[in-house]
């Protein structure tokens, strides 16, 4: 992928040397902006289940994959309705911890996405 990431931690990521302190989204075209966990967070409670109106935010058409940082402990998850909404438009998702991830999406070929949770 054209943009990098540098590296994660707990609170923290780094990308193409711009140092971070909330979860990001980055699109098709690069482009990184603060991921809007609170379409999550109403209907859940907690940002560790991404709703179907977060997937709904994030997704672009064309993407052929969604690589998502479940956290530096592994900690979220897809709720059905997203799941299913990313099926039907045959969006294959991969779901790794967000140190993983990192590594995945820096490596990772095509037309993608990616959500990275940075706390637990």
């Amino acid at each position: 992928m054209e943009t990098k990431i540098d590296s994660t931690e707990f609170g923290v990521i780094v990308v193409t040397g711009k140092k971070l302190e909330n979860d990001i989204v980055i699109g098709l075209e690069g482009k990184v902006r603060k991921r809007k966990k609170k379409l999550s967070k109403q209907q859940y409670g907690t940002s560790h289940i991404i709703s179907l109106d977060e997937i709904k935010d994030i997704y672009q058409d064309g993407a052929e994959w969604l690589l998502v940082g479940t956290g530096q402990e592994d900690q979220v998850r897809l709720s059905d309705e997203a799941q299913a909404y990313l099926e039907q438009r045959h969006c294959q998702v991969r779901l790794l911890a967000t140190s993983q991830a990192v590594k995945a999406w820096n490596k990772a070929e095509g037309k993608g996405l990616g959500l990275f949770h940075i706390t637990c």
